[in-house]
Protein backbone atom coordinates (compact mmCIF):
# COMPACT_ATOMS: atom_id res chain seq x y z
CA UNK A 1 0.00 0.00 0.00
CA UNK A 2 1.28 3.44 -0.91
CA UNK A 3 -0.03 6.75 0.36
CA UNK A 4 0.01 9.55 -2.20
CA UNK A 5 0.03 13.17 -1.04
CA UNK A 6 -2.10 15.43 -3.26
CA UNK A 7 -1.25 18.65 -1.44
CA UNK A 8 0.09 20.41 -4.55
CA UNK A 9 -3.22 19.75 -6.29
CA UNK A 10 -5.24 21.20 -3.41
CA UNK A 11 -2.97 24.23 -3.17
CA UNK A 12 -3.51 24.92 -6.87
CA UNK A 13 -7.29 24.40 -6.65
CA UNK A 14 -7.56 26.80 -3.72
CA UNK A 15 -4.99 29.23 -5.17
CA UNK A 16 -2.98 29.17 -1.95
CA UNK A 17 0.80 29.54 -1.95
CA UNK A 18 2.97 27.08 -0.03
CA UNK A 19 4.48 29.95 1.95
CA UNK A 20 1.04 31.12 3.05
CA UNK A 21 -0.05 27.61 4.08
CA UNK A 22 3.17 26.97 6.01
CA UNK A 23 2.72 30.22 7.94
CA UNK A 24 -0.94 29.43 8.68
CA UNK A 25 -0.17 25.92 9.88
CA UNK A 26 2.92 26.98 11.83
CA UNK A 27 5.49 24.80 10.09
CA UNK A 28 8.52 25.68 8.01
CA UNK A 29 8.32 25.89 4.23
CA UNK A 30 10.96 23.15 4.11
CA UNK A 31 8.78 20.80 6.18
CA UNK A 32 5.78 21.59 3.98
CA UNK A 33 7.91 20.83 0.93
CA UNK A 34 8.90 17.47 2.43
CA UNK A 35 5.24 16.72 3.10
CA UNK A 36 4.25 17.64 -0.47
CA UNK A 37 6.93 15.36 -1.89
CA UNK A 38 5.86 12.44 0.30
CA UNK A 39 9.25 12.22 2.02
CA UNK A 40 7.79 12.15 5.53
CA UNK A 41 6.86 9.07 7.54
CA UNK A 42 3.93 10.67 9.33
CA UNK A 43 1.92 13.78 10.04
CA UNK A 44 0.34 15.00 13.25
CA UNK A 45 -3.43 15.16 13.23
CA UNK A 46 -3.21 18.76 14.45
CA UNK A 47 -1.08 19.67 11.40
CA UNK A 48 -3.44 17.85 9.05
CA UNK A 49 -6.40 19.60 10.68
CA UNK A 50 -4.84 23.06 10.15
CA UNK A 51 -4.03 22.24 6.51
CA UNK A 52 -7.62 21.09 5.90
CA UNK A 53 -8.97 24.14 7.72
CA UNK A 54 -7.01 26.56 5.53
CA UNK A 55 -7.70 24.69 2.29
CA UNK A 56 -11.35 24.02 3.20
CA UNK A 57 -11.03 20.33 2.41
CA UNK A 58 -11.17 16.87 3.95
CA UNK A 59 -8.11 14.72 4.76
CA UNK A 60 -9.14 12.39 1.93
CA UNK A 61 -8.70 15.28 -0.52
CA UNK A 62 -5.02 15.38 0.43
CA UNK A 63 -4.19 11.76 1.23
CA UNK A 64 -4.89 8.90 -1.15
CA UNK A 65 -4.13 5.20 -0.79
CA UNK A 66 -3.03 3.44 -3.94
CA UNK A 67 -2.42 -0.29 -4.18
CA UNK A 68 1.10 -1.38 -4.94
CA UNK A 69 1.60 -3.78 -7.83
CA UNK A 70 1.65 -7.43 -6.80
CA UNK A 71 5.28 -8.47 -7.33
CA UNK A 72 4.41 -12.20 -7.20
CA UNK A 73 2.43 -11.94 -10.44
CA UNK A 74 5.21 -9.98 -12.16
CA UNK A 75 7.84 -12.52 -11.14
CA UNK A 76 5.80 -15.45 -12.44
CA UNK A 77 5.03 -13.74 -15.73
CA UNK A 78 1.30 -13.54 -14.98
CA UNK A 79 -0.72 -10.45 -15.69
Amino acid sequence: MAIVINLDLMLAKRKVKSRELAAYVGITEQNLSLLKSGKVKGIRFSTLEKICERLDCQPGDILERTPEPDNDDAASGEI
